[in-house]
């Protein structure tokens, strides 16, 4: 759930939204990452200036511990233009 809304999220900033991937890893007991993969131009618009973006995204997914009792951490991995 968190996941979806992380990816839609991301498409509707990025340039590129078919590019966006995003990725959920466990960690441990009650602490999950979630990775988004963005073409290198997004991953700044992602971030945001000053992080105010991607601070904006983690209050949100902040709220969502309230509810399934998970932590999360949210990374953004700018992806190399692909060759070809």
């Amino acid at each position: 759930m968190v996941e979806n809304f992380v990816r839609d999220f991301a498409r509707l900033i990025a340039s590129r939204p078919d590019e966006i991937v995003v990725e959920r890893k466990n960690l441990g007991e009650n602490f999950d990452e979630i990775i988004i993969y963005a073409h290198k131009d997004d991953a700044g618009k992602l971030i945001g200036k000053e992080g105010r973006m991607i601070n904006a995204l983690k209050t949100v997914i902040g709220g969502c511990k309230a509810k399934d009792g998970i932590s999360y951490r949210v990374n953004v991995q700018a992806l190399e233009e692909r060759e070809g």
